[in-house]
Order: C-alpha cells, then structure tokens, then sequence
C-alpha cells in the first residue's frame, strides 16, 4: 500500500496550516531632502497688519555727487528717490488622509505611524515643490549654447533654453562665471566669502570629470585625491556646492535634450511671508460611529525672489542625461 503524506499539497493538511508571511517593518520611498525654502533668508519684519500679501520695500541710495562745491553758493537739495518693493502673495497649502476605524484594526503594522511620516514629508516635499518655479523663474541666466556661455548678464546676449545641445555640459566656466557676477552685482555671500550652487547630480558628474588647466579635477589630482575618492565637489570657484535631484529639468533643449537648471545665489535671494507656519493637524472626528479619522498639514505661506542680483539660473544639459 502506497504510503499517504501529510504535506503541503492541495488534499493535505499543510493546506490549511501554511500561510504566506509577510515583514510587518513596511518600508518607505527613497526620498531627496527638500532643500528650496532653507534659501529664504529674508520676510517681513514690521508687518502693519495681517493681509493676503505683504510689500516688502527698499530705500534706493542718492546718485553720487563728484563734483566740488562752491564757497559761496548753497547747494540745491535734491530729493530721496521713491522706493522699490517686492510683494510676496500669501496662500493656504494643505493635505489630509482620512483613515478607518477598521484599517486600524485588522492592519499588520501601525499604519498610524506610517501616515504621520508620509503625511509629515508630503509636507515639506509640496512646500519644496512650491518654491522651485519661484528660483528658477529669475531674470538673471548664464547657459552653454552649443559650446558658448551666453549670458543676459555679459555681452553677447543669454543665448535660449531651446539652443542647450546634449553637448552643452556643465563645466568650471559656468559657476566661475555666476561667482563673478554675483560679487560684481554687490551680493553678499552665503558663508564667508562663498556663495552657493545647488546643482543636479548629473551635471555635478560633468564638472568633476573635467580636465585641464582651468578644470576642477586636475587640480584636485596635484593637491589631494580626496575630493575624488568621496566623489565631493567641495568649495570650487568661489562657492560650495550641493547636489539635489530636485533640481528642476526638461527636455526642451535642442532636440529634445535635457537642460538642467542649476541655481548660483547669495543671500537675500528669496523672501518668505508666514501666516500660519505649516504644521499637522489632527481633526475630528465627527462621524456617527465615530470611524473615520483626519490627519493632515495645513499652512498659510508665500515665496518671492527678494533681490534678483543674487540669484542667478545655470542651464545646462549632461553627458549622463
């Protein structure tokens, strides 16, 4: 007589007694760090009173006078030029998830915590996202156009986004450039006497592997390896650098290649005006069986370039893109 086993097949006791088992650690997204809104530097100190907006204003300086006065004439008084100003336009951000009795109970893992954390980054990534057309809005540009750094703040003009080649890399002339401009236009550093460059990992590649004279990696190959061995761009041409992948790209260079808009700045480069400072918000619960509850963020903000001479826009395309 053939032997019968107590197995895991489909006529057998292991049918009912083996289960698929499942980690009740559920993990979280890769994320990036949100890095826009640490830029805000400045906002409103003496508010009048609460509104949708705040004006924030600048007194402009008197022409410079060079010419010598006259002994025995009283000089004519000129007038103090009317101000300048910049408004920043406040508006309410928020998001809520609405959570069931039920979900609590029959989960594998507290689901509890693992909203208030995607809640609590869904926060700060919206607000990131909220401030970056904002920067990369500004007036001030330098990109490489089929080789050539074109600039609206050199002669020659900026050049288009639509011109940027898939050859148009960043290289030391383009943040070597930023850092000259912005210590001509008066801008004062973000640390010491550096300013800062937030750049996209794919055009830090570019930088770092370039070679030459006025390069970043044969000086590095003379002084010290180290910079290499980390892969860390360090202070470069008058500014440190952070690498983000937030930083903003399209495909609207020429033939669809991608054009990376890095941000060179110094401070006062942007202004914030707080209503309410973003923040969690438990609701009630007001159901009749009292099932369904609220959790969310909500906040009242607003963003506004502050001085547009300190910041400046570096469109380039990658060799990784």
């Amino acid at each position: 007589m053939a032997n019968t086993y107590t197995s895991t097949d489909a006529s057998s006791l292991g049918t009912s007694l083996i289960q698929s088992a499942y980690d009740r650690l559920v993990r979280f997204q890769l994320r990036s760090t949100p890095l826009f809104r640490s830029i805000a530097d400045s906002g409103p100190v003496q508010p009048t009173n609460p509104g949708s907006s705040v004006t924030m204003q600048f007194y402009n300086d008197l022409s410079a006078v060079t010419t010598e006065l006259d002994e025995l004439t009283d000089p004519d008084a000129v007038g103090v030029p009317s101000t300048s100003s910049v408004t920043i336009t406040l508006k309410e951000y928020g998001n809520v998830v609405l959570k069931t009795h039920k979900l609590q109970l029959f989960a594998i893992t507290d689901v509890d915590a693992g909203i208030a954390n995607i809640l609590a980054y869904n926060m700060r990534d919206s607000l990131d996202e909220i401030v970056s057309p904002t920067l990369r809005g500004g007036t001030n540009v330098i990109r490489v156009n089929n080789g050539a750094i074109n600039s609206n703040l050199i002669s020659g003009g900026a050049g288009t986004t639509g011109g940027v080649k898939g050859t148009d890399t960043f290289r030391s002339a383009v943040p070597r450039l930023a850092v000259t401009k912005l210590r001509a236009n008066k801008v004062i550093p973000r640390q010491g006497d550096l300013y800062c460059v937030f750049l996209h990992p794919d055009q830090s590649h570019d930088l770092r592997a370039e070679t030459g004279g006025a390069s970043w990696r044969d000086p590095h190959n003379l002084q010290g390896a180290d910079a290499i061995w980390t892969g860390n761009i360090g202070i470069y041409e008058g500014a440190y650098y952070v690498e983000t992948p937030r930083i903003y790209s399209a495909t609207d260079g020429e033939s669809t290649a991608r054009v990376y808009r890095a941000l060179a700045f110094g401070r006062e480069a942007l202004a914030e005006a707080v209503a309410e400072e973003p923040h969690t918000v438990i609701g009630n619960v007001t159901d009749k069986l009292m099932r369904f509850r609220p959790i969310g963020w909500r906040g009242t903000i607003g963003w506004a370039r502050f001085r547009e001479a300190a910041l400046i826009r570096l469109e380039t395309s990658s060799s990784v893109a």
